[in-house]
């Protein structure tokens, strides 16, 4: 059962909350325009993002071309940055960028923009055009402003990124080894390191490359097996080369050796 008091405070703040929606909708439905922008800066201040957001789209037109349209377009940028829609934000900071190129806002927005498309790069198993997107963005801003206060953190990011791209070709990668089809396993760790050379999954790789020739010599036809097994040898010495105390070492030797004595056959 409900006290008297709770019921009392339940009501009040009822009335709170259809008196506040009541007053948005009038603000909304104003032709006063320059009491919709105050009540919008009013939301925003207090980080009421949604209503801030409903009132400046009304008022995004009506002011085009003045100097309140670069606030309303700053102010909506962030209103939906703010409220994690990160696509509609992205794309308001670029073309705030875009729009405004004196503003005094435009190297913010030019970074918030990449940033959000740095938000939107999913995990490694998805798509990655997002990735893509925001390297190419934050080099970009690296490239225009060179003395910017953002440049460690934007080399962070980009090494983040770059970082989820390795994850991803290195699990394809590894995938093709998993099912057995050592030799595209081979062209795929391959291209891997092609493309990422300081990549820290390189020792993994190479060995993995390794066993990967191995395997496929030992399944080929005879005509094919010597010359699988010469690339085994070869790729042995790839991986001994550059890491000396691989904790693959030992299996690695064994799959030299009995490619070696093959060879001798």
């Amino acid at each position: 059962m409900f006290s008297g008091k709770s019921i009392f405070i339940l009501f009040l703040s009822l009335s709170v909350i259809l008196g506040s929606c009541s007053k948005y909708q009038k603000y909304l439905k104003s032709s006063d325009y320059a009491l919709k922008y105050e009540k919008g800066v009013e939301y925003y201040e207090k980080k009421d993002y949604y209503r801030a957001v409903g009132l400046f789209e009304e008022l995004e037109n009506i002011y085009k071309g003045s100097e309140k349209a670069e606030k309303i377009h700053y102010y909506m940028a962030y209103c939906y940055y703010n409220q994690g829609d990160n696509i509609l934000a992205g794309y308001y900071f670029k073309n705030f960028s875009e729009r405004y190129p004196l503003s005094v806002h435009r190297e913010e927005c030019d970074y918030m923009s990449a940033y959000c498309s740095y938000l939107n790069s999913p995990v490694p198993n998805l798509d990655q055009a997002y990735t893509y997107k925001a390297i190419d963005e934050m080099q970009l801003f690296l490239n225009k402003y060179p003395k910017s206060t953002r440049i460690a953190e934007c080399n962070k990011i980009v090494d983040d990124l770059r970082y989820k791209l390795e994850v991803k070709s290195f699990r394809a990668s590894k995938l093709y080894f998993d099912i057995e089809d050592y030799k595209a396993a081979i062209i795929a760790l391959k291209n891997g390191l092609n493309d990422y050379p300081d990549t820290q999954f390189r020792e993994e790789i190479l060995y993995l490359t390794l066993k990967s020739a191995y395997l496929l010599a030992e399944n080929s036809i005879n005509i094919k097996k010597a010359v699988r097994y010469q690339d085994t040898v070869d790729e042995y010495y790839n991986l001994i080369a550059e890491f000396p105390n691989s904790i693959y070492l030992k299996e690695a030797k064994k799959i030299f050796d009995t490619s070696t004595n093959k060879l001798k056959k």
